[in-house]
């Protein structure tokens, strides 16, 4: 662990474990926070670690930032230096390209980010404005004093995404696609919202999945076993393999966050004639569900949209929460009920010339995504716009 001073009233601390910040003052920190989720909490971060997932073994070398006023935490950041852009969700193959043609090394990187998460939420935890104004000076310090390319926060909040911009970094938006809960009693009362075509269209793909005899059953992680989490993880690399990739998280992370974290979880489960053929995962709070995995054994028609999209639109109104965000991309959601929402990412790029270009694509990039927001909203979902 390494440690720098600020000056006599703070503490700099660059660490590779978070054991050496803490869970009770890492998560004291995040419960202060304007967007905490489960995704920052200590126990999934350590999770990601401690079973190798997000190791340096896999190019994701913890350096976790943190400030500090004598002994409490005031300021943290999770900070990964990179050695490829594998599971981020922000792109930024073609800047490693780039840099590779003109003889220039894009990587290592700094990263902060949720490793294989596209989920939206603090990057800059701070008690206050002055301590996260700190938090971005030594980053952007450590970023120009050691051998990295640039630096990437992905998927800020808005405010944190304002800051970032007036310190000097680039802004990138993105669009995902996320179900709101407008107080709906039950599913029919969601259908009732939609106009007449999307409603039928969702009918039918219920209607299939039924008629083909297949029935759910929904776990709470309190109550999910080992050979519940063995099947899920089977149906997890399935979609990996079937998407020609490999899988990022292992059997013992799972298992990890199964135990120690089960009040977030709920699994789902399809079965057809009593044998286990789908499993689907969501990561939940009071406010918000996050769709984070599916995967099947056998193949049926509609039992994707069944099982990753309806049974958990139906837990959220069951749950009377907020908001179901769907994962990464997927315009098709927008057929389901899924509205577009903007997301940010913030670049500081160390080269002057590259960066001088980065922006101008990124400026290029903004336009295009508002009007493909602008594009979609014209095709809502929903009798009258919410």
């Amino acid at each position: 662990m390494n440690s720098a001073s600020l000056d006599s009233h703070y503490r700099m601390r660059i660490t590779s474990s978070l054991s050496d910040i803490g869970k009770n003052q890492w998560d004291a920190l995040l419960s202060t926070q304007t967007k905490p989720n489960p995704f920052l909490s200590y126990t999934f971060l350590d999770a990601l670690h401690e079973s190798g997932s997000a190791s340096e073994a896999t190019g994701w070398t913890p350096c976790f930032l943190s400030i500090w006023e004598a002994d409490e935490l005031i300021a943290a950041m999770p900070l990964y230096e990179k050695a490829h852009s594998y599971g981020e969700y922000v792109f930024d193959w073609a800047w490693a390209e780039a840099y590779h043609r003109h003889g220039l090394p894009y990587y290592p990187k700094l990263l902060s980010a949720i490793p294989f998460s596209p989920v939206t939420g603090n990057r800059l935890l701070a008690k206050n404005a002055h301590a996260r104004h700190l938090l971005v000076q030594l980053l952007n310090k450590i970023q120009e004093t050691n051998r990295f390319s640039s630096s990437h926060i992905l998927f800020p909040t808005e405010d944190e995404a304002t800051v970032l911009q007036e310190n000097g970094y680039m802004l990138r938006k993105g669009v995902q696609f996320h179900w709101i809960n407008q107080g709906y009693q039950d599913f029919d009362d969601f259908l009732a919202s939609l106009d007449q075509k999307k409603r039928k269209n969702i009918r039918a793909e219920r209607r299939k999945v039924a008629e083909a005899g297949i029935r759910f059953q929904h776990v709470k992680g309190e109550e999910a076993s080992a050979e519940d989490w063995a099947y899920f993880k089977r149906c997890y690399d399935t979609t990996y393999r079937e998407h020609h990739s490999s899988p990022y998280l292992n059997l013992s992370f799972f298992l990890q966050i199964g135990k120690q974290m089960p009040e977030h979880i709920h699994l789902i489960f399809a079965e057809h004639e009593g044998i286990r053929i789908a499993a689907s995962l969501l990561i939940y709070d009071e406010k918000t569900v996050y769709g984070r995995y599916w995967g099947c054994t056998e193949n049926y028609p509609c039992l994707h949209f069944e099982t990753a999209y309806y049974q958990s639109i139906e837990f959220c109104i069951n749950q009377d929460i907020q908001i179901f965000e769907g994962g990464a991309q997927g315009e098709h959601k927008m057929a389901r009920g899924f509205l577009p929402q903007q997301t940010w990412s913030a670049h500081y790029i160390h080269e002057t010339g590259f960066a001088d270009a980065v922006s101008r694509f990124l400026e290029r990039e903004s336009v295009g995504v508002e009007q493909y927001i602008d594009e979609l909203l014209e095709r809502n979902p929903y009798k009258s716009s919410m």
